[in-house]
């Protein structure tokens, strides 16, 4: 693995854990640690051995948003005002974490605001803290929301929900946040990580690579297909495709045998792009 200044990554068997490493700045964002984060990424996606990522904080928070060093030019585009200009083309560079094909799992184990928050949205499963602060706060700092949170949260948990936590910027907990459907699990805060690990583990002994790469990236992409046929048209394309592949034979017989099943596919070599 490359060295990082504001992440951690370590390998765990088929599971990654990267923690973001500011603690002393409760792991504010910067464009340095965006641009580590999509370098680290794009380097465990490319490792079949690598079957889930999970993401989480050192210290108290997850990420307290922006690193605000800024004053009042954090937000101007500025200079250096949140990293160096080539750490901000980098991470404008880097794959969209919805098209890689190993599932990124979000350990908030503490404050997640602004940046924070946005970034775990952007990938495919939450664990937070029942009592953790979150927060969509950019009405709140004098800028609307950022990313593509206008177009994504609406369709995770409905247009009226979304509304009233985009446009009020307020704080909720991760209890709430499990209840509105933005989370997936809420637990004891001292218990985030192990459930993340835990669930991705699952994830990496139990799914078939291939398919579970083409379940997160297809689900992703038909956010944005209008027409129910098409996109039943690709699924019922996929299914055949993958009905045919070693692994669906692996996958029955291991049941049938009670035993962990071995996979043969690679997520990235054998993954059907034409289809």
């Amino acid at each position: 693995m490359a060295s990082y200044e504001q992440i951690i990554v370590e390998q765990d068997g088929p599971v990654a854990l990267v923690t973001l490493h500011r603690p002393d700045q409760m792991n504010a964002w910067t464009w340095t640690m965006s641009a580590e984060l999509g370098r680290a990424f794009a380097e465990l996606d490319a490792d079949d051995a690598c079957r889930a990522i999970v993401v989480t904080g050192a210290g108290r928070a997850f990420c307290a948003g922006a690193d605000l060093g800024g004053g009042g030019k954090t937000f101007s585009g500025e200079g250096a005002a949140i990293g160096t200009a080539d750490d901000a083309a980098s991470a404008r560079r880097a794959t969209p974490a919805h098209q890689l094909s190993t599932p990124i799992i979000a350990a908030i184990n503490g404050a997640a605001v602004g940046a924070g928050l946005t970034m775990t949205v952007e990938w495919d499963l939450r664990v937070a803290g029942d009592d953790v602060k979150l927060g969509f706060v950019f009405n709140r700092r004098g800028i609307m929301p950022d990313a593509d949170l206008l177009w994504l949260v609406p369709r995770l948990i409905g247009a009226s929900t979304a509304m009233d936590l985009l446009l009020t910027g307020r704080i909720f907990t991760g209890r709430e946040a499990h209840e509105l459907g933005l989370v997936n699990r809420s637990v004891p805060r001292e218990q985030v990580l192990d459930t993340a690990m835990a669930l991705a583990r699952d994830i990496a002994v139990n799914t078939a690579p291939v398919s579970a790469a083409i379940t997160k990236r297809v689900l992703w992409e038909l956010l944005s297909e209008p027409d129910r046929s098409p996109a039943a048209r690709r699924q019922h394309a996929l299914f055949a495709w993958t009905g045919r592949q070693p692994d669906a034979k692996e996958g029955v017989m291991a049941f049938l045998d009670k035993r962990d099943p071995q996979w043969q596919l690679s997520k990235r070599a054998d993954y059907p792009h034409d289809l």
